[in-house]
C-alpha cells in the first residue's frame, strides 16, 4: 500500500490538517484537533494507528491477524494495522473513515 493513497484519502474527509509532531517518521492527520490516523513511514510494510469505537476494535482483531492494539497508543480506543495485503482497501478506508468521525462526531449524539 502507497502512503499517498492513505494520504489523499485523509484528507478527502475535509478540515483535516496532517502534520508530523512526534518527528519525521509518524505522519498524523487530524480534525478538530484530534489525532485520528497515524501513519508509521519508517515501517515495512506500512502500518497506520487509528481510533476505533472499543467493540469495533476488538472486532477488527478478532478477524485479521494484521490488527492488533495500537502500538504506544491506548489499547481500548486503538488499532494498528499492518498493511501487509490481507486487508482490502475498502476495508481500511472504513477504518479510517470510522476514527474520522469518532473525533469529529458533535457533543450530546
Amino acid at each position: 500500500m502507497d502512503v499517498e493513497i492513505l494520504r489523499d484519502y485523509a484528507l478527502s474527509l475535509g478540515e483535516v490538517e496532517e502534520g508530523f509532531p512526534f518527528g519525521p517518521t509518524a505522519l498524523v492527520f487530524k480534525a478538530n484537533g484530534k489525532m485520528f490516523l497515524l501513519i508509521s513511514l519508517e515501517s515495512n510494510p506500512l502500518s497506520m494507528n487509528v481510533k476505533c469505537d472499543p467493540e469495533k476494535a476488538l472486532q477488527w482483531r478478532e478477524a485479521y491477524a494484521s490488527v492488533t492494539p495500537g502500538y504506544h497508543m491506548n489499547k481500548k480506543h486503538w488499532n494498528t494495522v499492518v498493511l501487509d495485503g490481507s486487508l482490502r482497501m475498502a476495508e481500511v478506508r472504513e477504518m479510517i473513515q470510522d476514527s474520522y468521525n469518532l473525533v469529529t462526531k458533535k457533543k450530546g449524539r
